[in-house]
């Protein structure tokens, strides 16, 4: 395997491809000063920047990238600005299975693309890509390109050892369980094709309630969850951390401690909304201390009106009317009339005096309205129960579009006004206080006070920091959720915020760390829907034919559970198959069918969905069997 990337992404993909799945893995990045610092990801990042480290000096005084090297714990590092044809040569992108290309820009990543697929027709590919739509049409030019060049035109297919090229998106990936942490019920959701799996937290039953085990458990939260100084889910936790896909006994063992279970299976969500045309509402045109005004007025037109009809006994609309000439200095002064006419014609201009820079006032208020519409909104006033977000650079830009998805109000806050998601915040009609975050008046401008979370998603972990602690000093109770480039430094701002505001969500999220496993899993050759959080650790979702893997071809549903490796979870059958099992249409004439009996007995044909550890994922869906199946 190689992997070649210019930031934290590439790193935690080597020690994922090499702690967990086994692979020797090249590891091709930027030299020294040039790239981003590695931050450390536990013990398997620790573990894994040891070996690079060594091996990269080896390779340093041996002079060569000869790839034929090989260590005997099967990793290297090889410095480059760029992977050029010869880089990839010294990498032995010729030789490999699959490689990566993780760099954050496009252009780079589609460049050593096209040269990867000239040097190895067969090679693997699994791209980093922002843009989604150049991202469909480059896998179908390098697929094609594939078949011409091996004189192989078959499809590879998800479970294919063949040719294949994977475009992937570490935002689109994370941005899911972020959006949905910000949510009520910290929901974790996995989102592919239109499909849509929710996984929710459920607390401790208290004593003598049995739990709600939904569709399924997918996992049993740590037993310090609810403490709040214990560790979420660290990996030092022992017994006391989490357990995923526990088995039936597991569940009914466990006491105090809470789930996660998959609650509902159905399709996303409305599509965006799409931008207003026309006039905008009246709560919009005009502010609230105009339209009290104007209130006023009318009030005062309606009670001269009145008052004319008593004193001269005048029809209503008549009264009307000549009150409506006196407002306007149009009518005939009442010389001649009794002097309740003549006081009430008086107060009529006076009014008329009143209206007029009232009047001005709309005027100026509707054309400013008019002129703005196609600029940044400001969060209108009386807002309430909404989502703060921080950041609209990639990350915050691809959570900002699942948040409007499911009509979620929305307050950004950027300091750039050229940010990458400035164009999609004005095409959603979303609120946008420009400014830095960690100047005074900022989140108050975002209406903070009234909102119902924060997420914190710029680039800097100090930044996010600042602003969360400033959030929490003036609400105490706020959810929370940081996106920390540092794993410890998250574990320990997690611990932290939680001991002093008990009472409060907070969450800590590394994109990497929901992204990686995605990417590991696509070099394998597998299509992985997506990926849950479980506090410290992840829940893989995968797509796999069950032909090929003995684990599951011949087996019942029941006999092909591991605990804490994988669980069958649904079943893709034709639309012509009678099942009377719970199904949602998934398209191209197929189902999926979420009820399955434990006595079914898988097949060679059968498609599923399951959900699985990183350590069972890289047993049963590695190139080569594995010995551990731990999470």
């Amino acid at each position: 395997m190689v992997v070649c990337g210019d930031d934290g992404l590439a790193h935690r993909l080597a020690a994922e491809l090499r702690g967990v799945y086994r692979e020797q893995v090249t590891l091709v990045v930027p030299p020294s000063g040039r790239g981003v610092s590695r931050p450390a990801v536990g013990r398997a990042r620790a573990a894994s920047a040891a070996l690079l480290d060594r091996v990269s000096a080896a390779v340093s005084r041996s002079g060569t990238g000869d790839p034929g090297g090989g260590e005997p714990d099967g990793g290297r590092e090889l410095e480059a600005a760029e992977p050029t044809d010869e880089v990839l040569t010294r990498a032995g992108v010729d030789r490999a299975a699959a490689l990566a290309l993780v760099y954050d820009d496009d252009e780079t990543n589609i460049r050593a693309a096209l040269a990867a697929r000239r040097l190895n027709p067969r090679l693997r590919l699994v791209l980093r890509l922002y843009n989604r739509r150049l991202g469909r049409h480059i896998e179908e030019l390098l697929d094609q390109s594939a078949a011409l060049a091996t004189g192989d035109a078959r499809d590879a297919g998800l479970d294919g050892a063949g040719t294949s090229t994977t475009v992937l998106s570490d935002a689109d990936t994370a941005a899911p369980a972020l959006a949905a942490t910000a949510l009520v019920g910290t929901s974790k959701v996995v989102e592919t094709d239109g499909l849509l799996l929710r996984a929710v937290e459920r607390q401790p039953p208290r004593p003598g309630e049995v739990a709600d085990p939904g569709l399924c458990t997918l996992a049993l939260l740590s037993a310090t969850s609810n403490d709040p100084a214990g560790a979420d889910g660290s990996e030092g936790s022992g017994d006391q951390a989490p357990q995923l896909l526990p088995d039936a006994a597991a569940v009914e063992a466990a006491t105090g401690r809470g789930t996660v279970v998959l609650e509902q299976v159905s399709y996303s969500g409305p599509p965006l909304p799409a931008a207003r045309a026309g006039v905008p509402p009246f709560g919009e045109l005009f502010s609230r201390r105009l339209r009290w005004s104007l209130a006023g007025l009318g009030a005062c037109v309606v009670a001269l009106a009145v008052a004319l009809m008593v004193v001269t006994g005048d029809h209503p609309l008549h009264a009307t009317y000549v009150t409506l000439l006196d407002l306007f200095a149009i009518n005939e002064p009442a010389h001649n009339e009794d002097t309740g006419r003549q006081v009430l014609q008086l107060l009529s201009g006076f009014v008329g005096l009143l209206l007029l820079p009232v009047l001005l006032a709309a005027v100026l208020e509707a054309l400013g309205t008019f002129r703005s519409a196609t600029a940044l909104r400001k969060p209108p006033r009386g807002l309430g129960g909404h989502v703060v977000l921080l950041g609209l650079g990639k990350i915050g830009t691809r959570v900002l579009t699942r948040l409007r998805e499911m009509d979620i109000p929305v307050v950004c806050v950027e300091a750039d006004p050229e940010a990458r998601g400035m164009a999609t915040a004005r095409r959603l009609r979303v609120p946008v206080v420009l400014g830095d975050v960690t100047q005074e008046g900022v989140l108050e401008a975002a209406k903070i006070h009234r909102a119902h979370s924060l997420l914190a998603l710029t680039s800097v972990d100090t930044t996010n920091l600042e602003a969360v602690l400033y959030a929490r000093s003036v609400r105490s109770r706020l959810r929370v959720v940081l996106r920390l480039y540092d794993d410890d430094f998250a574990t320990a701002v997690y611990r932290t915020l939680r001991a002093a505001h008990p009472g409060a969500l907070t969450r800590s999220r590394s994109v990497t760390h929901l992204s990686a496993p995605a990417f590991a899993g696509a070099m394998m050759g597998r299509q992985i829907l997506g990926a849950i959080p479980v506090e410290r650790r992840v829940l893989l979702f995968a797509a796999v034919r069950v032909a090929g893997h003995p684990q599951l071809e011949g087996r019942t549903v029941g006999e092909a559970f591991r605990a804490g490796a994988w669980r069958v979870l649904a079943l893709e059958v034709l639309d012509e198959t009678p099942r009377e099992e719970a199904a949602v249409e998934v398209g191209g004439g197929s189902r999926l069918v979420w009820d399955l009996p434990d006595t079914y007995v898988l097949r060679g044909e059968d498609r599923v969905v399951l959900a699985a550890t990183r350590r069972g994922s890289a047993e049963l869906l590695g190139r080569r069997a594995r010995r551990g199946t731990g999470s």
